[in-house]
């Protein structure tokens, strides 16, 4: 049975999910093709991802694809309690709940994987690391997964180095059009979104620090260079770090940029990026904010065991006084702060992220017997139909090769 905040609250949630579905129209059309074909029917899926309207709306494709689907959230302060009401009122199981502690979180994970899944759906590794930990029992029902994050993907390539990952992962957060389309322009756009929606500030003329060049820190940037900010880039990946240097930013170590940033975004998907030594040199009044999957970036715990006084400065704000009477500011507990403040990335991105889950999902279900555990990147087929699809709803044409030039090609 469902474990939601307030069921009352589902027609709020159902005008929600009718505005991403009406702007996700690749979804739309595996959603035609999932009525039509079924091709997860009689299986479990399991799905841990951010619980908003349009992973709600993913969540239905894949059951008129035929799936059971029992769904959480992957981050409490992004759980949207009216939209987990709607697909709890249309008879799915839901367990989310906004602002939920981590016991109640880790008990969310548990009841969804309670049901034995098929396929797991994942954001950040969760359902992954709880079967291979609390319901070990239930791996051999296990067809496969996909996962989304980066900092998943850095999970599971760590677990299957080391031989432990004992069901085939579909590495969604690789594949084209996902990575180079959410991460860079989702994530850049809802990051910043988020972060002036909680501050009510100006980006343009500060100096902000983007902690991070991979794809979702390249978005950042770019973002906040075009409203006007001046971009410091850290980075460890000394590729990377060119990379950034080519495209005009400044790149320092953490240990310079610290004392000259306004606002630092971490988006690397490790831990203690920003930490005491860094807060020691930070201007009054710096704005601390992770994009990152987990809540590490930026070490608050440190922040609160040695801060003078700390205080709600704003909703989702919290001031940490230091002894020296400088204050410093983290957003959204220093959790993800463009989920945690507003309706994360735009549907129109998320609609070619969700078709390479619903596809992966088919894909998983497809190929079951040939599938061996480890890691499995999407294939190219697949970025290459959504992306069609996706021109298609814009209206745009391109170029197709004529048979003289596949010839010489080799294709």
């Amino acid at each position: 049975m469902s474990d939601v905040a307030d069921i009352s609250l589902a027609p709020s949630g159902e005008k929600k999910i009718r505005w991403a579905a009406a702007h996700m129209p690749v979804l739309a059309a595996i959603a035609e093709d999932y009525k039509r074909d079924r091709p997860l029917a009689g299986l479990r899926v399991a799905l841990s991802v951010h619980m908003e309207a349009k992973t709600a709306w993913l969540c239905r494709v894949m059951e008129m694809g035929g799936a059971e689907m029992y769904v959480t959230g992957s981050n409490p302060l992004s759980t949207q309690d009216d939209v987990a009401a709607a697909l709890a009122a249309g008879g799915m199981e839901v367990f989310a709940r906004h602002g939920a502690s981590e016991e109640e979180y880790n008990a969310a994970i548990d009841a969804v994987l309670a049901c034995g899944p098929n396929i797991v759906i994942d954001d950040g590794g969760d359902l992954v690391h709880g079967l291979h930990t609390r319901f070990t029992d239930m791996i051999p029902g296990v067809i496969g997964g996909c996962e989304e994050t980066t900092t998943g993907i850095l999970r599971l390539q760590a677990m299957d180095r080391a031989g432990q990952l004992k069901f085939p992962m579909m590495l969604v957060n690789d594949a084209d059009c996902k990575h180079l389309f959410d991460n860079r322009y989702g994530t850049g756009q809802s990051v910043w979104d988020g972060i002036m929606r909680t501050t009510n500030l100006i980006v343009a003329g500060k100096q902000v620090v983007v902690c991070g060049y991979g794809w979702c820190g390249k978005g950042v940037a770019m973002r906040a260079k075009g409203m006007g900010a001046r971009v410091v880039v850290t980075e460890v990946d000394p590729v990377k770090a060119i990379e950034a240097h080519m495209d005009g930013y400044t790149v320092l170590p953490m240990s310079e940029a610290a004392k000259t940033g306004d606002i630092f975004v971490t988006v690397t998907g490790c831990c203690d990026v920003i930490g005491p030594e860094h807060f020691a040199v930070m201007k009054d009044g710096a704005i601390l904010s992770n994009a990152g999957h987990f809540d590490v970036e930026v070490n608050v715990r440190a922040l609160r065991e040695n801060c003078a006084e700390r205080y709600e400065a704003r909703n989702n704000i919290e001031a940490f006084v230091q002894p020296d009477g400088r204050t410093l500011y983290v957003l959204a507990e220093g959790r993800l702060v463009n989920l945690a403040s507003g309706d994360g990335h735009p549907a129109e991105i998320m609609d070619m992220s969700f078709a390479v889950q619903a596809m992966c999902a088919r894909y998983l279900a497809e190929h079951r017997a040939e599938l061996k555990p480890g890691v499995i990147r999407v294939p190219h087929e697949i970025d290459v139909r959504i992306a069609d699809k996706k021109l298609e709803t814009l209206g745009i044409s391109i170029d197709v090769l004529t048979p003289k030039q596949r010839e010489y090609l080799g294709i």
